[in-house]
């Protein structure tokens, strides 16, 4: 299945994709798509209706993100050897573990806000893991029975705040509309291997990642299962799970993003997401 949330930030509704590409509302038969409904159980009985008898629902109605009430935002840094060579830091013997701030979370085709005095805002495409069953120091080989499935991400990141200040990276990968998730929650019968999948983005028109996730340092598998060791994974967590190379801090001479800039990302599979970059507004 392809599960979607539509309309506007903070009242969205659940909705499905049909076989044709038609949208359609699901909120006569949930209330939404939150960690109580990501279960295989809740996941099976939605499988199980004909999309047919669902009400349609407006294809220019805003797509927010396909999960609410998301707990956590995990991610993981370079996860692509390719990535870490272009950032100039040495391959990780271990998962590089950070967070984002939750807040940062945003639909598909949101606005993203360039911070105040911002000077290095990039781009990451990402594989973006939902959670759908709690998980706790689970074997790799049992870790994919625990994920409800896998969503496109921009892993939206402000590189000065990031690498130029002391402290944690979750200071610059957490402003607001700096998540943009979906457009689809694709749930794991349609993507049965995460290491199947291609990603890429451009900005303006122009090609910037190009990449495939069978490059992974570390696979899906073996994050849920590394996670499991430190914390309990719990059902609507979103796992982040490394970027390819092309970032704006890897070009030569770096680029970074502006007022109105454009970034285009995607997947065969995982759907496409398209951002305008516009001033954070005034509080």
């Amino acid at each position: 299945m392809r599960l979607f949330r539509y309309g506007p930030p903070g009242d969205e509704r659940p909705g499905l994709l049909d076989a044709a590409g038609v949208r359609r509302d699901l909120s006569g038969v949930v209330g939404d798509l939150t960690p109580h409904t990501l279960g295989p159980d809740a996941l099976a009985r939605l499988a199980r209706l004909d999309p047919r008898r669902l009400p349609e629902v407006d294809p220019a109605a805003r797509l927010g993100p396909p999960v609410g009430q998301v707990g956590n935002i995990l991610a993981i840094g370079l996860n692509y050897a390719d990535h870490a060579a272009e950032a100039g830091l040495p391959l990780p013997r271990q998962p590089i573990v950070f967070s984002k701030h939750t807040a940062a979370l945003a639909g598909p085709n949101d606005d993203i806000w360039l911070p105040p005095g911002s000077v290095k805002l990039d781009w990451e495409v990402e594989l973006a893991v939902v959670m759908g069953r709690a998980a706790w120091q689970v074997p790799q080989e049992q870790a994919l029975d625990h994920v409800a499935g896998y969503c496109l991400a921009n892993d939206v990141s402000e590189r000065a705040h990031q690498l130029e200040m002391d402290g944690q990276w979750i200071k610059g990968k957490s402003y607001p509309t700096h998540c943009p998730l979906g457009p689809w929650l694709v749930t794991r019968d349609e993507l049965p291997d995460p290491q199947a999948v291609e990603l890429w983005l451009d900005v303006n028109g122009q090609p910037r990642q190009r990449g495939h996730t069978r490059t992974m340092v570390f696979g899906v598998a073996f994050l849920v299962s590394y996670l499991s060791r430190f914390m309990r994974l719990l059902p609507g967590d979103v796992i982040l799970t490394g970027t390819p190379p092309g970032v704006g801090m890897g070009q030569r001479p770096p680029q970074y993003l502006s007022v109105g800039d454009e970034i285009t990302l995607g997947s065969p599979v995982l759907g496409q997401q398209r951002q305008r970059v516009v001033p954070a507004p005034l509080p």
